[in-house]
């Protein structure tokens, strides 16, 4: 098992979410707001110098609009099914 922040599948991971966290023009101390954490919290996320819980993360993508199956289907290149 690798639990390695600098492993290619979750440094793609947390680079989708630091881009949909731009998309919507959000700064990291307004999604540290919104996820009720300081903003050194999403700024070490996406530095790579902490890593997500399955939970944490599906707190993340909610706070960003994002359907966290989008997220783990593009670490596995697989095709989400709608519905």
């Amino acid at each position: 098992m690798i639990k390695s922040t600098n492993h290619q599948d979750y440094q793609k991971l947390i680079a989708w979410l630091k881009k949909a966290r731009l998309d919507r023009g959000l700064t990291v101390r307004q999604l540290g707001e919104l996820l009720d954490e300081p903003f050194q919290f999403v700024s070490k996320v996406e530095k790579g110098q902490r890593n997500l819980s399955v939970h944490e993360y599906v707190q993340y993508c909610e706070a960003l609009g994002e359907d966290p199956k989008i997220g783990i289907a593009l670490v596995h290149s697989i095709t989400v099914r709608k519905g």
